[in-house]
């Protein structure tokens, strides 16, 4: 039997340098892939996006005369510890929930069990512009080792991890200072204050095989966490924010419209702009690439949630299809692009 690994990714919007107080970090996802292969091709994907869950069913076809069979990888991008502690976060309010996106998956229709693993890492620096794909290829480096020989958990309970630091012997804390894991701050006589540099991983993987020349088809699900916050807006967008705003989520002159009609009552006197609150979803489409061929058949669907959210998405062909939901379909669909949405709503709504 010839082994291939087969992965599934989530990746976390960057969030250091963009989050302020006016904003929330959260999650981006991503669906099933291979290491490039020839054997596996996805002949349908049918991807609900909405903004409290995503759902993608696919259906496989092993076009080989051999069965595949590898381990199925659910991973979440690294959890910055010390971003959860200075920074609102798109989190459920149990983070140490073994099942952290209440991840479930089918198989031919039968529910499937799957294991979740944690690791802690040191992420390498800040990048503009870094891809996602990146903070899912090369996480950082595996610090899990170091954490657990000391007796600190692989927690995303930052209170509960800052207290098992203080609790340390101060050689132990030493050497997880050494090793770049924790700062260490002791302003005069005040208490010391320790804050953790690694960040967390979750894995949720299961053992899979693709019979030979047949179907297989897999449907997962799982909540969507996505970042947002506070979102201002100016018709004709002339400043380099909303230009750039304009760009990244295709807003075009009627989307522009809509904006300022649902946000109107947010503008006083004299203010050129109009103020609401926004999602920033994305989802990582071009990892379909790496299936053998192109989706023979792909359909997307979003749901922006209300009618009074207005959405706005660089997908062409996106039809309405109903008050709150938008479709697409292509066929032989090789992405080139990832997807971004904005879903915009009035504040106190």
């Amino acid at each position: 039997m010839r082994i291939i690994h087969i992965a599934v990714a989530v990746w976390l919007v960057g969030a250091g340098a963009g989050l302020a107080n006016d904003g929330f970090g959260g999650l981006t996802a991503t669906g099933l892939t291979f290491g490039q292969t020839e054997a596996i091709a996805m002949v349908e994907e049918d991807l609900f996006i909405g903004l409290d869950s995503i759902r993608v069913d696919y259906l496989f076809r092993n076009i080989t005369g051999q069965d595949v069979a590898g381990e199925v990888i659910f991973p979440l991008p690294p959890i910055p510890l010390g971003q959860l502690m200075t920074s609102d976060w798109n989190l459920p309010e149990d983070r140490d929930r073994d099942n952290l996106l209440g991840f479930s998956v089918l198989v031919d229709g039968q529910p499937q069990r799957f294991a979740i693993d944690r690791i802690a890492v040191i992420e390498p620096p800040w990048q503009e512009g870094r891809a996602p794909s990146e903070t899912y290829d090369t996480p950082g480096r595996d610090v899990t080792a170091l954490l657990v020989a000391q007796g600190i958990p692989l927690s995303l309970d930052v209170d509960r991890v800052v207290a098992q630091l203080a609790a340390l012997p101060p050689e132990a804390r030493d050497t997880l200072a050494a090793a770049g894991l924790i700062e260490v701050y002791a302003p005069g006589d005040a208490p010391a204050e320790y804050f953790p540099n690694w960040s967390v991983v979750l894995r949720y993987h299961w053992h899979q095989k693709f019979p030979a020349g047949k179907d297989l088809r897999i449907q997962h699900r799982y909540e969507n966490r996505a970042g947002g916050g506070i979102f201002v807006w100016r018709a004709p967008p002339v400043d380099d924010w909303s230009q750039a705003l304009q760009t990244r989520y295709c807003i075009d002159k009627g989307t522009s419209a809509a904006i300022v009609k649902r946000l109107k009552d947010s503008r006083f006197d004299g203010e050129d702009y109009v103020t609401g609150l926004a999602w920033n979803i994305a989802y990582v489409l071009r990892t379909a690439n790496s299936w053998a061929g192109p989706i023979g058949r792909f359909r997307l669907t979003l749901d922006k949630g209300s009618t009074a959210n207005v959405i706005s998405v660089c997908a062409d062909g996106l039809r309405k299809t109903g008050p709150t939901t938008f479709e697409m379909q292509r066929q032989d669909f090789r992405p080139d692009r990832d997807l971004e949405v904005l879903i915009v709503r009035p504040l106190g709504d």
